[in-house]
Formats: structure tokens, C-alpha cells, sequence
């Protein structure tokens, strides 16, 4: 099955033969399982962010904008006034951003869809306009990862042009790959970007708890699409740049503020400090849409979700032909699960973006982004 990147793989996608249903890859179930799920209600769509059947901030965006669709599509069977209509996808709009509190993307893809209604005279033009505009928003996201990929990958080049042959090892954590995208993934874009360039290349694929995105999800992309790499210990990779055998960092980010502080998966403020020590560059790859203009101190101003504890104290895993789950963590002793950290701008070397890589700085992103730079926080 050789389909994590590539120009026929996605992640979210409209039923071909069912406007009224979305269907999704069930990320919980991989790497043993490769199951598809039918979203035909804004409320599947908020349980399948919440409970993480999708996960990674472009692709919640896209579902959360997929999801709307849908509440158009109930409006109309259940109110017959476009007045009426509107108020419910408006309202499913508002249990929608509620399901994630950290990526941006939730937010940032909830207000362009809204922003179509506007221009909604009857409720059919309301249902065109939301499906269109779901639509644009992957492709524009497919396309935004590949040109991410192609920054990303003369990074890797010029690495590789000073090893002497050697591969170039790239450390990433948790997963930036084409599941938490619509496609190519962020961080991940590079490495295949660099794969059909014929730059060799080596991943060091943090294995990411409690939810284990890496060993799970990251690998799985990896060896389908051949991309050389070893699964790690969360732990081992301050160890790994301690002997030499890290030449690069590039995670993904959920939110990243206007000064470029960028927030991610637990842990990955330990990578950044580890690679800080050791002079191991420390990319951050994201599209423009995770960026959020209004907010430059990233440790005060970013909520960090809790998540629930039994991502702590259960493991899952396969068992004989049985996905199975078991806990590890001994009764009554507490719990806590911060989902994310916030890396500080100063130990980020560059954020990888679109348009081209730049410093981790209000500054640097002015410089790509003239037209953002000037809003008001």
C-alpha cells in the first residue's frame, strides 16, 4: 500500500459517489489498520477532531471546513428559512472551535468558511459556496506543503553537498507528515521532496508519547514511500546529536506567533534545547496558515490543551490479529498530559514556510509576509 505521499493520496476527500458524506482516514487505527470513516454530520466531524481521528493543525482545518458543508447540508433538511439555516451552521461553527484549542488552523478555517455566507442569497448558493470553499482550502493546502517541500529540500541539499556522500540525518517529532495535512505533510515534505531529487537522506523518527504519532504515524509514511529511517526513543535524541549523528531538526507546528515562537507536540522544546547545545540546525516547517498574527509572546498567550489521562497511563498496540489496549501506569497515581509545548524563537535557526525559509522573527516572517505584517495584534 505506497500511498502516504504523492499526487493520489489525501487524507479528507468527498465521498465520489455521496456529496452529503466526507470520508477520513481513522488515524488511531495506523499503523495496524487502514480504515476509512464517513463523516455526514458536523458532529462526526467535531468527534473525529476531538477524539483525534484526525490530528496535525492543516488537517483539522480542513476538516473543521468540511464539517461546516455538512451542517449546511443538515440546515437545509431540518430549517426552511436561510435566516434559520445560517443560525445552525453558525452554531456548528461554534462546537466546532471548541473541539481543539491550540491549532490555529481550527480557528483560521472556521472564519474563511463563515466568510462565504455573506454572499449566500438562498440556501442553495450557501451549499455551493461552503463545498467550494472547502474544496479550495485543500487543494490551496496540498499545494502550500508541496512548495514547503521543495524550501525545505535545498536545506537538505546543501547538507548534503558537504557530506561527502554520506546521508543526511534528519531528526523529526511527532507527526508533520501527509496524514496531518491534506497531502505532503510540512516537515515531512522536504524529506520526500528530497527523496525524488535523489539527495540521500536518513530520518530519526522520535516515536512521540503518549499517542506515539511517530512510531505510528511518521513511520508508517516513511517506509511506504521508502524513505530510510529508525524509530527512536523519545529520549535518545539529544544522545544521538551528542555523537554526530543529527545534521538536521525539522518538526512541524501547530501555532506559531508573529515573534516566531512556535508551539508543538510535548517534547519539543527538549529537541530544540538539545540541538541548541550541540549546534544541530532547528527548523520549523509550517504553512502561513498556522501562523497567528494577533499574538507575539508565544509562552504567555498559546493555550495548551490537556488531554485525557489514559493517553498516559494506556498503550495500545497489535496482538496477534487483535488491536489491543493495556495500561501501564499503576491505579491512583495522578496524571498529567500537557499536548504541547512552546519552543522559543530564539532557539529556532529558521521556519520553513511557503514562500521560502526565514528567521524564526517578527522581522523574518514581515519579510515573506509584508501584507500580514502591518495588522494589529
Amino acid at each position: 500500500m505506497n500511498i502516504p505521499a504523492g499526487e493520489h493520496f489525501r487524507t479528507i476527500w468527498l465521498h465520489p459517489d455521496d456529496p452529503t458524506t466526507v470520508q477520513i482516514i481513522d488515524q488511531r487505527r495506523l499503523p495496524h489498520r487502514y480504515e476509512v470513516v464517513d463523516l455526514r454530520t458536523h458532529a462526526d466531524g467535531a468527534i473525529a477532531i476531538r477524539d483525534m481521528l484526525v490530528r496535525g493543525a492543516p488537517l483539522i482545518g480542513a476538516t473543521a471546513a468540511w464539517s461546516l458543508y455538512l451542517a449546511a447540508l443538515e440546515a437545509c433538511s431540518s430549517a426552511k428559512s436561510l435566516d434559520r439555516q445560517l443560525e445552525f451552521v453558525r452554531s456548528a461553527a461554534k462546537t466546532l472551535a471548541a473541539t481543539r484549542p491550540t491549532a490555529v488552523n481550527l480557528r483560521w478555517g472556521l472564519e474563511r468558511m463563515l466568510a462565504v455566507l455573506a454572499d449566500a442569497s438562498d440556501s442553495e448558493a450557501m451549499v455551493s459556496k461552503l463545498r467550494a470553499e472547502a474544496e479550495t482550502i485543500c487543494d490551496e493546502d496540498i499545494a502550500i506543503s508541496r512548495s514547503i517541500g521543495e524550501h525545505g529540500a535545498e536545506l537538505l541539499g546543501a547538507i548534503a553537498a558537504g557530506n561527502n556522500g554520506k546521508p543526511v540525518n534528519i531528526l523529526t517529532h511527532c507527526n508533520a507528515g501527509s496524514l496531518a495535512t491534506v497531502n505532503w505533510g510540512t516537515a515531512t515534505a522536504p524529506m520526500y521532496v528530497a527523496q525524488e531529487r535523489g539527495i540521500p537522506i536518513h530520518v530519526w523518527v522520535d516515536e512521540t508519547r503518549p499517542r506515539n504519532q511517530g512510531s505510528q504515524l511518521t513511520a508508517w509514511e516513511l517506509a511506504r514511500s521508502g524513505v530510510p529511517h529508525t524509530v527512536i526513543v523519545d529520549n535518545a535524541g539529544g544522545h544521538l546529536m551528542q555523537h554526530g549523528r543529527v545534521d538536521i531538526c525539522i518538526t512541524g507546528t501547530d501555532r506559531t506567533t508573529r515573534s516566531g515562537d512556535v508551539a508543538n507536540k510535548i517534547g519539543t522544546y527538549l529537541k530544540a534545547l538539545a540541538a541548541h547545545d550541540n549546534g544541530v540546525p532547528f527548523y520549523v516547517a509550517l504553512p502561513s496558515t498556522t501562523i497567528d498574527w494577533t499574538i507575539a509572546d508565544g509562552l504567555r498567550d498559546i493555550p495548551i490543551e490537556e488531554r485525557n489521562a489514559e493517553e498516559v497511563t494506556h498503550v495500545s498496540g497489535l496482538d496477534g490479529d487483535a488491536i489491543r489496549e493495556v495500561r501501564i501506569v499503576p491505579e491512583g497515581s495522578p496524571v498529567r498530559n500537557d499536548a504541547f509545548d512552546v519552543t522559543p524563537a530564539r532557539l529556532v535557526t529558521g521556519l520553513i514556510t511557503e514562500r521560502g525559509v526565514c528567521d524564526a522573527s517578527e522581522a523574518g516572517l514581515a519579510a515573506l509576509f509584508p501584507e500580514r505584517a502591518g495588522e494589529e495584534p
